[in-house]
């Protein structure tokens, strides 16, 4: 194995990360209308992942700088040609983001409201386009002998790849509701395990379609067994739930999506980026140089174990459930006492220092 083919497995794993974790707090983002029966509910909802979204989102930046710097002929060609996708992916976790941090600065309902909408459009919309991308890297794009991608927006919008956005999708609510589930007691807990269930069933009939479709665009036995390992996760992950082992349950739709991620490389694998037109991007003529993968393996194995340390630390402080009870009361606001001449002033009198 080339120092090529260890960072083909790295970026694997970073994106497997990614989707394990930044999956659930999309789930729970995009269930925000569908859970959050009030002001209240909605904020158990968010608390259930405010200490820890950031850090998730940590593994994408991670991963795209790894392609950056590992495979710069990947990352050039992948920028190029998705584009646009990319950039409302951006977007939509600019917009979360903020969503997260401005909400509770403000306590009139359309303000909370606005901010709950943008959680839930910041969540969807990743939740779908990653699975578009994903797909269609599969599917193969035409290329240029240069190997800049010439697809369109809409060539891109495809049957499989949309396939691969609601089964992404489907994924990720059915993860978050697990998460919720894990993660709150009372009323919200009982309502998220029969959410899971109903897009857990959904979602299986969809990531089965997926999987069927992508054995006969590009058939491999070992991406096939890995998909049926991760089916078999998911289901014994639904089963768990529906006895109220919420535990087991999130631990088996994590690894589902881990072994999904890893099924997906696999099949790829020794492509990065296949072309429909012939050529293509592979492990070999898409990578850095040997000094430059040398350098990045050992900085790697001084700041990953860090990274992943960190975040489990951040797991166990707030390992805690939470629920309506746990969350405090807002702060009313208060406003300032008004100098008599500028309240006079303001019902359009003459100040009393003037009478």
């Amino acid at each position: 194995m080339t120092l090529s083919d260890v960072w083909f497995v790295l970026i694997a794993a970073l994106w497997a990360g990614y989707f394990m974790l930044e999956g659930f707090d999309f789930g729970v983002g995009v269930l925000m209308p569908v859970l959050g029966r009030d002001d209240l509910d909605r904020r158990v909802m968010v608390n259930t992942i405010g200490p820890v979204w950031d850090g998730n989102e940590t593994w994408v930046v991670v991963a795209g700088a790894a392609t950056f710097a590992a495979f710069p002929e990947w990352y050039a060609s992948l920028f190029s040609g998705f584009y646009l996708p990319l950039l409302l992916i951006l977007l939509s976790l600019i917009v979360r983001g903020v969503a997260f941090e401005f909400r509770g600065k403000g306590h009139s309902k359309r303000w909370k409201r606005n901010w709950d909408a943008a959680i839930f459009w910041g969540s969807l919309v990743p939740s779908i386009l990653w699975g578009v991308a994903f797909a269609n890297i599969l599917r193969g794009v035409p290329m240029t002998g240069r190997h800049e991608v010439t697809a369109s927006l809409w060539s891109l919008l495809n049957p499989y790849a949309l396939l691969g956005g609601l089964t992404t999708l489907g994924l990720f609510v059915t993860h978050g509701a697990v998460f919720l589930a894990l993660k709150t007691v009372g009323d919200i807990r009982e309502r998220a395990r029969r959410t899971a269930w109903r897009a857990g069933l959904a979602s299986a009939v969809l990531a089965v379609a997926f999987l069927v479709w992508t054995q006969v665009i590009r058939p491999d036995a070992i991406g096939a067994a890995l998909s049926v390992l991760a089916a078999l996760a998911f289901v014994g992950g639904l089963l768990a739930n529906r006895r109220g082992r919420e535990g087991v349950a999130f631990a088996a739709t994590a690894a589902a999506l881990v072994v999904a991620v890893a099924a997906l490389f696999v099949t790829l694998y020794p492509a990065v980026l296949p072309s429909t037109t012939g050529g293509g991007l592979t492990v070999d003529n898409a990578s850095s140089s040997p000094y430059t993968l040398r350098v990045m393996s050992v900085v790697a194995l001084i700041f990953l174990p860090v990274l992943v340390a960190y975040q489990a630390w951040t797991y166990y402080v707030f390992r805690k459930r939470i629920g309506r009870e746990h969350v405090p009361a807002e702060v009313p606001v208060v406003e300032a006492p008004m100098h008599p001449g500028a309240a006079a002033a303001a019902r359009g009198g003459r100040p009393l220092d003037a009478q």
